[in-house]
Protein backbone atom coordinates (compact mmCIF):
# COMPACT_ATOMS: atom_id res chain seq x y z
CA UNK A 1 0.00 0.00 0.00
CA UNK A 2 1.30 3.33 -0.76
CA UNK A 3 2.59 6.04 2.25
CA UNK A 4 2.12 9.14 1.68
CA UNK A 5 4.67 11.86 1.21
CA UNK A 6 6.68 13.02 3.91
CA UNK A 7 4.83 16.69 3.03
CA UNK A 8 1.40 15.25 3.36
CA UNK A 9 2.06 13.85 6.61
CA UNK A 10 2.66 17.08 7.93
CA UNK A 11 0.21 19.41 5.90
CA UNK A 12 -3.30 19.71 8.18
CA UNK A 13 -5.91 20.34 5.57
CA UNK A 14 -9.32 20.39 5.17
CA UNK A 15 -9.39 17.47 2.92
CA UNK A 16 -6.95 15.38 4.95
CA UNK A 17 -9.94 15.62 7.59
CA UNK A 18 -12.42 14.85 4.92
CA UNK A 19 -10.35 11.72 3.85
CA UNK A 20 -10.50 10.26 7.35
CA UNK A 21 -13.76 11.33 8.58
CA UNK A 22 -16.58 10.44 5.12
CA UNK A 23 -15.62 6.73 5.18
CA UNK A 24 -16.77 6.13 8.82
CA UNK A 25 -19.92 8.46 8.54
CA UNK A 26 -20.77 5.95 4.99
CA UNK A 27 -19.44 2.88 7.31
CA UNK A 28 -21.50 3.88 9.97
CA UNK A 29 -24.71 4.53 8.17
CA UNK A 30 -24.46 1.07 7.28
CA UNK A 31 -24.51 -0.77 10.71
CA UNK A 32 -28.66 -0.25 11.04
CA UNK A 33 -29.41 -1.97 7.52
CA UNK A 34 -27.92 -5.16 8.89
CA UNK A 35 -29.92 -4.96 12.17
CA UNK A 36 -33.08 -4.57 9.74
CA UNK A 37 -32.17 -7.20 7.19
CA UNK A 38 -31.30 -9.74 9.73
CA UNK A 39 -35.09 -8.93 11.72
CA UNK A 40 -36.38 -8.69 8.20
CA UNK A 41 -35.17 -12.11 7.37
CA UNK A 42 -36.16 -13.74 10.51
CA UNK A 43 -39.52 -12.09 10.21
CA UNK A 44 -40.74 -14.15 7.53
CA UNK A 45 -40.68 -17.22 9.54
CA UNK A 46 -44.07 -16.21 10.50
CA UNK A 47 -43.46 -16.35 14.08
CA UNK A 48 -42.52 -13.77 17.13
CA UNK A 49 -40.70 -16.14 19.15
CA UNK A 50 -37.65 -16.21 16.24
CA UNK A 51 -37.56 -12.28 16.20
CA UNK A 52 -37.03 -11.40 19.91
CA UNK A 53 -34.49 -14.82 20.10
CA UNK A 54 -32.51 -13.12 17.66
CA UNK A 55 -32.75 -9.37 19.08
CA UNK A 56 -32.05 -10.40 22.27
CA UNK A 57 -28.91 -12.57 21.60
CA UNK A 58 -27.91 -10.15 19.55
CA UNK A 59 -27.90 -7.47 22.72
CA UNK A 60 -26.35 -9.81 24.84
CA UNK A 61 -23.29 -10.39 22.60
CA UNK A 62 -23.32 -7.03 21.57
CA UNK A 63 -22.97 -5.52 25.11
CA UNK A 64 -20.47 -8.77 25.96
CA UNK A 65 -18.03 -7.43 22.79
CA UNK A 66 -18.84 -4.08 24.03
CA UNK A 67 -16.93 -4.45 26.95
CA UNK A 68 -13.62 -4.67 24.46
CA UNK A 69 -14.77 -1.55 22.38
CA UNK A 70 -11.71 -0.14 24.35
CA UNK A 71 -9.35 -1.58 21.73
CA UNK A 72 -10.88 0.61 19.17
CA UNK A 73 -10.04 3.66 20.44
CA UNK A 74 -6.97 3.04 22.70
CA UNK A 75 -5.47 1.73 19.36
CA UNK A 76 -5.83 4.65 17.66
CA UNK A 77 -4.15 6.93 20.06
CA UNK A 78 -1.41 4.94 20.54
CA UNK A 79 -0.68 3.42 16.65
CA UNK A 80 -0.80 7.30 15.20
CA UNK A 81 2.00 8.66 18.02
CA UNK A 82 3.96 5.47 16.96
CA UNK A 83 3.16 6.40 13.72
CA UNK A 84 4.10 10.22 14.19
CA UNK A 85 7.03 9.61 15.96
CA UNK A 86 8.70 7.34 13.01
CA UNK A 87 8.73 4.57 15.19
CA UNK A 88 7.35 1.71 12.70
CA UNK A 89 8.51 -1.21 14.90
CA UNK A 90 5.92 -0.42 17.51
CA UNK A 91 3.54 0.60 14.99
CA UNK A 92 3.45 -3.03 13.95
CA UNK A 93 3.68 -4.40 17.37
CA UNK A 94 0.91 -2.00 18.97
CA UNK A 95 -1.34 -4.40 15.74
CA UNK A 96 -0.14 -7.69 17.42
CA UNK A 97 -0.88 -6.76 21.12
CA UNK A 98 -4.19 -5.89 20.31
CA UNK A 99 -4.78 -8.96 18.45
CA UNK A 100 -3.90 -11.47 20.46
CA UNK A 101 -5.30 -9.41 23.18
CA UNK A 102 -8.69 -9.95 21.60
CA UNK A 103 -8.00 -13.62 20.73
CA UNK A 104 -7.64 -14.25 24.48
CA UNK A 105 -10.77 -12.54 25.17
CA UNK A 106 -12.66 -14.50 22.44
CA UNK A 107 -11.05 -17.42 23.72
CA UNK A 108 -12.40 -17.08 27.41
CA UNK A 109 -15.57 -16.11 25.90
CA UNK A 110 -16.41 -19.19 24.35
CA UNK A 111 -14.57 -21.34 27.33
CA UNK A 112 -17.04 -19.99 29.65
CA UNK A 113 -20.51 -19.56 27.07
CA UNK A 114 -22.76 -21.66 29.17
CA UNK A 115 -22.06 -19.51 32.66
CA UNK A 116 -22.38 -16.49 30.23
CA UNK A 117 -25.68 -17.23 29.00
CA UNK A 118 -27.03 -18.35 32.03
CA UNK A 119 -25.81 -14.96 33.97
CA UNK A 120 -27.68 -12.94 30.79
CA UNK A 121 -31.56 -14.98 31.46
CA UNK A 122 -31.14 -14.15 34.40
CA UNK A 123 -30.82 -10.65 34.59
CA UNK A 124 -33.20 -10.91 31.36
CA UNK A 125 -35.48 -13.59 31.55
CA UNK A 126 -37.87 -14.47 28.56
CA UNK A 127 -40.26 -17.18 27.51
CA UNK A 128 -39.30 -20.73 27.54
CA UNK A 129 -39.37 -20.27 23.55
CA UNK A 130 -37.51 -17.35 23.05
CA UNK A 131 -34.73 -18.50 25.69
CA UNK A 132 -34.36 -21.32 23.81
CA UNK A 133 -33.86 -20.04 20.43
CA UNK A 134 -31.72 -17.42 21.64
CA UNK A 135 -29.53 -20.10 23.19
CA UNK A 136 -29.17 -22.06 20.04
CA UNK A 137 -28.58 -18.43 18.24
CA UNK A 138 -25.72 -17.89 20.99
CA UNK A 139 -24.15 -20.94 20.52
CA UNK A 140 -23.30 -20.52 17.26
CA UNK A 141 -22.64 -16.85 17.29
CA UNK A 142 -20.02 -16.55 19.94
CA UNK A 143 -17.82 -18.90 17.78
CA UNK A 144 -17.24 -15.19 16.32
CA UNK A 145 -15.95 -13.57 19.54
CA UNK A 146 -12.12 -13.62 18.74
CA UNK A 147 -12.78 -12.04 15.40
CA UNK A 148 -15.37 -9.37 16.28
CA UNK A 149 -12.99 -7.74 19.35
CA UNK A 150 -10.12 -8.62 16.56
CA UNK A 151 -12.21 -6.25 14.45
CA UNK A 152 -11.79 -3.09 16.99
CA UNK A 153 -7.79 -3.45 17.17
CA UNK A 154 -7.74 -3.68 13.31
CA UNK A 155 -10.09 -0.75 12.84
CA UNK A 156 -8.15 1.57 15.13
CA UNK A 157 -4.57 0.80 13.43
CA UNK A 158 -6.42 1.42 10.42
CA UNK A 159 -7.68 4.70 11.27
CA UNK A 160 -4.41 5.82 13.15
CA UNK A 161 -2.51 5.02 9.47
CA UNK A 162 -5.71 7.65 7.93
CA UNK A 163 -6.67 4.29 6.30
CA UNK A 164 -10.33 4.75 6.98
CA UNK A 165 -11.27 3.42 3.39
CA UNK A 166 -10.16 -0.08 4.57
CA UNK A 167 -12.63 0.37 7.36
CA UNK A 168 -15.66 1.00 4.90
CA UNK A 169 -14.09 -2.10 2.93
CA UNK A 170 -14.52 -4.18 6.04
CA UNK A 171 -18.09 -3.26 6.63
CA UNK A 172 -19.20 -3.24 3.23
CA UNK A 173 -17.93 -6.70 2.75
CA UNK A 174 -19.49 -8.24 5.96
CA UNK A 175 -22.43 -6.93 5.64
CA UNK A 176 -22.69 -8.16 1.88
CA UNK A 177 -21.86 -11.93 3.37
CA UNK A 178 -24.15 -11.05 6.04
CA UNK A 179 -27.08 -10.27 3.90
CA UNK A 180 -26.73 -13.00 0.97
CA UNK A 181 -25.88 -15.92 3.61
CA UNK A 182 -28.89 -14.71 6.07
CA UNK A 183 -31.35 -14.59 2.73
CA UNK A 184 -29.72 -18.36 1.42
CA UNK A 185 -29.52 -19.97 5.02
CA UNK A 186 -33.06 -18.99 6.49
CA UNK A 187 -35.38 -18.66 3.17
CA UNK A 188 -33.66 -21.16 1.08
CA UNK A 189 -32.30 -23.59 3.25
CA UNK A 190 -34.57 -22.61 6.28
CA UNK A 191 -32.02 -23.18 8.86
CA UNK A 192 -33.81 -20.55 10.61
CA UNK A 193 -32.27 -18.50 14.03
CA UNK A 194 -29.74 -21.17 13.53
CA UNK A 195 -28.88 -19.70 9.98
CA UNK A 196 -28.81 -15.91 10.86
CA UNK A 197 -25.88 -16.82 13.52
CA UNK A 198 -24.25 -18.65 11.34
CA UNK A 199 -24.21 -16.05 8.33
CA UNK A 200 -23.82 -13.44 11.00
CA UNK A 201 -20.44 -15.93 12.27
CA UNK A 202 -19.06 -16.07 8.54
CA UNK A 203 -19.38 -12.52 8.02
CA UNK A 204 -17.23 -11.71 11.05
CA UNK A 205 -14.37 -13.98 10.00
CA UNK A 206 -14.83 -12.94 6.81
CA UNK A 207 -14.21 -9.84 7.82
CA UNK A 208 -11.28 -10.33 10.11
CA UNK A 209 -9.51 -11.94 6.99
CA UNK A 210 -10.15 -8.99 4.91
CA UNK A 211 -9.11 -6.74 7.65
CA UNK A 212 -5.65 -8.74 7.98
CA UNK A 213 -5.27 -8.64 4.60
CA UNK A 214 -5.73 -4.64 4.47
CA UNK A 215 -2.75 -4.63 7.55
CA UNK A 216 -0.53 -7.07 4.88
CA UNK A 217 2.08 -4.30 5.31
CA UNK A 218 2.60 -4.37 9.08
CA UNK A 219 3.48 -8.17 8.39
CA UNK A 220 5.99 -7.64 5.70
CA UNK A 221 8.82 -6.53 8.29
CA UNK A 222 9.95 -8.70 11.64
CA UNK A 223 8.04 -5.85 14.13
CA UNK A 224 4.96 -7.28 14.01
CA UNK A 225 6.63 -10.45 15.78
CA UNK A 226 9.53 -8.78 17.44
CA UNK A 227 8.11 -10.97 20.62
CA UNK A 228 10.74 -8.32 22.98
CA UNK A 229 8.94 -5.10 21.90
CA UNK A 230 5.57 -6.89 22.18
CA UNK A 231 5.81 -8.18 25.44
CA UNK A 232 7.62 -5.16 26.66
CA UNK A 233 6.09 -4.84 30.24
CA UNK A 234 6.82 -0.75 30.24
CA UNK A 235 4.59 -0.61 26.64
CA UNK A 236 2.00 -3.26 27.94
CA UNK A 237 1.44 -1.36 31.16
CA UNK A 238 1.16 2.15 29.52
CA UNK A 239 -1.52 -0.08 26.73
CA UNK A 240 -3.58 -1.43 29.85
CA UNK A 241 -3.23 1.95 31.54
CA UNK A 242 -4.80 4.06 28.50
CA UNK A 243 -7.24 0.99 27.26
CA UNK A 244 -8.27 1.14 31.45
CA UNK A 245 -9.12 4.44 31.35
CA UNK A 246 -11.10 4.40 28.11
CA UNK A 247 -13.05 1.16 29.29
CA UNK A 248 -14.03 3.40 32.66
CA UNK A 249 -15.18 6.20 31.01
CA UNK A 250 -17.27 4.28 28.47
CA UNK A 251 -18.70 2.41 31.02
CA UNK A 252 -19.61 5.52 33.08
CA UNK A 253 -21.34 7.15 29.23
CA UNK A 254 -22.93 3.77 28.82
CA UNK A 255 -24.53 4.00 32.28
CA UNK A 256 -25.43 7.57 32.17
CA UNK A 257 -27.55 7.06 28.58
CA UNK A 258 -29.35 3.81 30.53
CA UNK A 259 -30.26 5.92 33.42
CA UNK A 260 -31.66 8.28 30.95
CA UNK A 261 -34.05 5.29 29.54
CA UNK A 262 -34.94 4.02 33.11
CA UNK A 263 -35.76 7.42 34.07
CA UNK A 264 -38.06 7.82 30.89
CA UNK A 265 -39.56 4.82 31.51
CA UNK A 266 -41.13 5.81 35.13
CA UNK A 267 -42.98 8.46 32.89
CA UNK A 268 -45.37 6.19 30.94
CA UNK A 269 -45.53 4.15 28.45
CA UNK A 270 -46.25 6.92 25.74
CA UNK A 271 -43.22 9.04 26.99
CA UNK A 272 -41.08 6.20 27.06
CA UNK A 273 -42.14 5.54 23.11
CA UNK A 274 -41.52 9.19 22.06
CA UNK A 275 -38.13 8.68 24.16
CA UNK A 276 -36.67 5.72 21.86
CA UNK A 277 -38.21 7.29 18.98
CA UNK A 278 -36.03 10.51 19.29
CA UNK A 279 -33.27 8.42 20.78
CA UNK A 280 -32.74 7.01 17.24
CA UNK A 281 -31.94 10.85 16.19
CA UNK A 282 -28.92 10.72 18.58
CA UNK A 283 -28.01 8.24 17.03
CA UNK A 284 -27.34 9.71 14.03
CA UNK A 285 -26.35 12.39 15.51
CA UNK A 286 -23.53 9.85 16.98
CA UNK A 287 -22.72 7.99 13.42
CA UNK A 288 -22.19 11.08 11.49
CA UNK A 289 -20.09 13.15 13.81
CA UNK A 290 -17.93 9.83 15.03
CA UNK A 291 -16.22 10.53 11.61
CA UNK A 292 -14.59 14.12 12.33
CA UNK A 293 -13.58 12.84 16.02
CA UNK A 294 -12.00 9.88 14.44
CA UNK A 295 -10.47 12.49 11.93
CA UNK A 296 -9.03 14.33 15.25
CA UNK A 297 -7.92 11.22 17.28
CA UNK A 298 -5.94 10.19 13.94
CA UNK A 299 -4.38 13.45 12.83
CA UNK A 300 -3.91 14.97 17.16
CA UNK A 301 -2.08 11.27 17.83
CA UNK A 302 -0.05 11.88 14.74
CA UNK A 303 0.77 15.22 15.71
CA UNK A 304 1.63 14.28 19.31
CA UNK A 305 4.25 11.56 18.48
CA UNK A 306 5.80 13.81 16.15
CA UNK A 307 6.17 16.66 19.02
CA UNK A 308 4.11 19.06 16.68
CA UNK A 309 2.44 21.40 19.06
CA UNK A 310 0.94 23.57 16.17
CA UNK A 311 0.22 20.81 13.93
CA UNK A 312 -2.05 19.69 16.95
CA UNK A 313 -3.55 22.93 17.00
CA UNK A 314 -5.03 23.21 13.50
CA UNK A 315 -5.83 19.33 13.52
CA UNK A 316 -8.12 19.71 16.52
CA UNK A 317 -9.10 23.09 15.26
CA UNK A 318 -10.16 21.83 11.44
CA UNK A 319 -11.75 18.63 12.76
CA UNK A 320 -13.76 20.55 14.79
CA UNK A 321 -15.11 23.05 12.55
CA UNK A 322 -16.31 20.16 10.22
CA UNK A 323 -17.61 18.49 13.29
CA UNK A 324 -19.48 21.76 14.00
CA UNK A 325 -20.83 22.05 10.45
CA UNK A 326 -22.08 18.55 9.98
CA UNK A 327 -23.54 19.14 13.85
CA UNK A 328 -25.64 22.56 12.17
CA UNK A 329 -26.40 20.28 9.17
CA UNK A 330 -28.28 17.65 11.05
CA UNK A 331 -30.18 20.03 13.33
CA UNK A 332 -31.73 21.66 10.26
CA UNK A 333 -32.63 18.42 8.76
CA UNK A 334 -34.28 17.22 11.75
CA UNK A 335 -35.72 20.23 12.34
CA UNK A 336 -37.60 20.26 8.70
CA UNK A 337 -37.29 16.25 8.11
CA UNK A 338 -38.13 15.32 11.56
CA UNK A 339 -41.92 15.56 11.57
CA UNK A 340 -42.18 13.02 8.51
CA UNK A 341 -39.09 10.53 10.53
CA UNK A 342 -41.79 10.13 12.82
CA UNK A 343 -44.31 9.56 11.76
CA UNK A 344 -42.40 6.91 9.30
CA UNK A 345 -41.28 5.14 12.79
CA UNK A 346 -44.43 4.89 14.60
CA UNK A 347 -48.19 5.20 13.70
CA UNK A 348 -49.84 5.65 17.17
CA UNK A 349 -50.99 9.11 16.97
CA UNK A 350 -50.37 9.63 21.08
CA UNK A 351 -46.46 8.72 20.38
CA UNK A 352 -46.32 10.94 17.51
CA UNK A 353 -47.39 13.72 19.31
CA UNK A 354 -45.66 13.43 22.22
CA UNK A 355 -41.99 12.97 19.95
CA UNK A 356 -42.91 16.34 18.13
CA UNK A 357 -43.71 17.87 21.36
CA UNK A 358 -40.11 16.80 22.66
CA UNK A 359 -38.34 17.00 18.96
CA UNK A 360 -37.01 20.62 20.03
CA UNK A 361 -34.29 18.27 22.22
CA UNK A 362 -33.33 16.00 18.60
CA UNK A 363 -32.34 19.19 17.20
CA UNK A 364 -30.39 20.73 19.30
CA UNK A 365 -28.36 17.61 20.66
CA UNK A 366 -26.08 17.93 18.06
CA UNK A 367 -25.40 21.46 18.22
CA UNK A 368 -24.96 20.68 22.09
CA UNK A 369 -23.09 17.40 21.58
CA UNK A 370 -20.53 18.38 19.47
CA UNK A 371 -17.75 19.70 21.21
CA UNK A 372 -17.68 16.74 23.67
CA UNK A 373 -17.17 14.04 20.68
CA UNK A 374 -14.43 16.72 19.18
CA UNK A 375 -12.61 16.85 22.84
CA UNK A 376 -12.97 12.89 23.18
CA UNK A 377 -11.11 12.93 19.83
CA UNK A 378 -8.86 14.75 20.86
CA UNK A 379 -8.08 13.90 23.85
CA UNK A 380 -7.99 9.96 22.84
CA UNK A 381 -5.41 10.66 20.43
CA UNK A 382 -3.14 12.40 22.60
CA UNK A 383 -4.16 9.44 25.06
CA UNK A 384 -4.78 11.70 27.90
CA UNK A 385 -7.34 9.17 28.82
CA UNK A 386 -6.84 9.69 32.40
CA UNK A 387 -8.06 13.38 32.22
CA UNK A 388 -10.83 11.90 30.06
CA UNK A 389 -11.61 9.87 33.13
CA UNK A 390 -11.44 12.18 35.48
CA UNK A 391 -13.65 14.97 33.53
CA UNK A 392 -16.28 11.99 32.79
CA UNK A 393 -16.78 11.29 36.41
CA UNK A 394 -17.04 15.34 37.06
CA UNK A 395 -19.76 15.46 34.30
CA UNK A 396 -21.76 12.31 35.83
CA UNK A 397 -21.63 14.05 38.58
CA UNK A 398 -23.01 16.96 37.23
CA UNK A 399 -25.75 14.88 35.58
CA UNK A 400 -27.08 12.60 38.32
CA UNK A 401 -27.67 16.56 40.04
CA UNK A 402 -29.44 17.71 36.98
CA UNK A 403 -31.72 14.50 37.38
CA UNK A 404 -32.45 15.06 41.07
CA UNK A 405 -33.11 18.73 40.11
CA UNK A 406 -34.84 19.11 36.79
CA UNK A 407 -37.33 15.90 36.30
CA UNK A 408 -39.33 16.78 39.51
CA UNK A 409 -39.57 20.23 38.08
CA UNK A 410 -40.18 19.75 34.26
CA UNK A 411 -40.68 15.89 33.78
CA UNK A 412 -39.50 14.66 30.63
CA UNK A 413 -38.47 18.06 29.12
CA UNK A 414 -35.78 18.14 32.37
CA UNK A 415 -34.92 14.54 31.38
CA UNK A 416 -33.94 15.79 28.08
CA UNK A 417 -32.19 18.65 29.46
CA UNK A 418 -30.33 17.03 32.01
CA UNK A 419 -28.99 14.46 29.25
CA UNK A 420 -27.65 17.57 27.51
CA UNK A 421 -26.03 19.14 30.72
CA UNK A 422 -24.17 15.80 30.35
CA UNK A 423 -22.89 16.34 27.50
CA UNK A 424 -22.06 19.95 27.92
CA UNK A 425 -20.93 19.04 30.93
CA UNK A 426 -18.55 16.76 28.83
CA UNK A 427 -17.24 19.65 26.78
CA UNK A 428 -16.19 22.02 29.41
CA UNK A 429 -14.23 19.52 31.72
CA UNK A 430 -12.03 18.62 28.80
CA UNK A 431 -12.29 22.22 27.41
CA UNK A 432 -10.61 23.06 31.05
CA UNK A 433 -7.74 20.49 30.57
CA UNK A 434 -6.96 21.24 27.10
CA UNK A 435 -4.61 23.90 27.38
CA UNK A 436 -2.62 21.77 29.37
CA UNK A 437 -2.42 18.84 26.83
CA UNK A 438 -1.19 21.45 24.12
CA UNK A 439 1.54 22.80 26.36
CA UNK A 440 2.77 19.46 27.05
CA UNK A 441 3.28 18.81 22.77
CA UNK A 442 6.62 20.63 22.24
CA UNK A 443 6.88 22.66 19.10
CA UNK A 444 8.59 21.30 16.30
CA UNK A 445 10.97 23.71 14.44
CA UNK A 446 9.22 22.94 10.84
CA UNK A 447 6.20 24.47 11.94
Amino acid sequence: MTEPSPRAETDITHGRVLKIALPIVLSNATVPILGAVDTGVVGQLGAAAPIGAVGMGTVILTTLYWVFGFLRMGTTGLAAQARGAGDTAETGALLTRGILLAGAAGLVFILLQALIFSGAFAISPASDEVETLARDYMAIRIYGAPATIALYAITGWLIALERTRGVLAIQLFMNTINVVLDVWFVLGLDWGVQGVASATLIAEWSGLSLGLWLCRDAFTGNQWRDWGRVFDGARIRRMMQVNGDIMVRSVLLMLSFTTFLFIGSALGDVTLAANQVLVQFLNITAFALDGFAFSAEALVGGSVGAGARARLRRAALLASQWGLGGALGMALFFALAGPMIIDLMTTAEAVRAQARAYLPWAVAAPILSVASYMFDGVFIGATWTRDMRIAMLQSVALYVVALLVLVPLMGNHGLWLALMVLNVGRALTLWRRYPRLEASVGGAPSE
